[in-house]
């Protein structure tokens, strides 16, 4: 089995270690190279909802709803028209975070 260790380590980590055993998984797509047929696109919104919605300069931007919902949703668009899967877009969403990881 899985040590507990492999077992904690989360999306991020385990995309870090996925990327570093198999680096041909990671590549750049841009929306005019030629991409073959997707069947599925499953997202950790988790990884496109924070950054959609926080300054990565660390300064304060208040953002209406709207407007969190807006950059969301656009976000998701941008990656439908790359990928186009054919039968399913699933968005995965969890909880909110624990307080030690809000306070990070």
């Amino acid at each position: 089995g899985a040590s507990a260790k492999e077992e904690d380590m989360g999306i991020p980590k385990f995309f870090r270690w996925l990327s570093e055993r198999y680096p041909i998984i990671n590549q750049d797509v841009t929306t005019d190279a030629a991409m073959p047929e997707f069947d599925n696109l499953y997202l950790d919104m988790n990884g496109i909802i924070h950054p959609c919605t926080h300054s990565d300069d660390g300064s304060v931007v208040r953002m209406t709803q709207e407007q969190m919902f807006l950059a969301v949703g656009n976000f998701v668009d941008k990656l439908m028209a790359i990928v186009k899967p054919q039968q399913l877009l699933f968005l995965a969403v969890d909880g909110c975070a624990p307080r030690a990881k809000m306070n990070q």
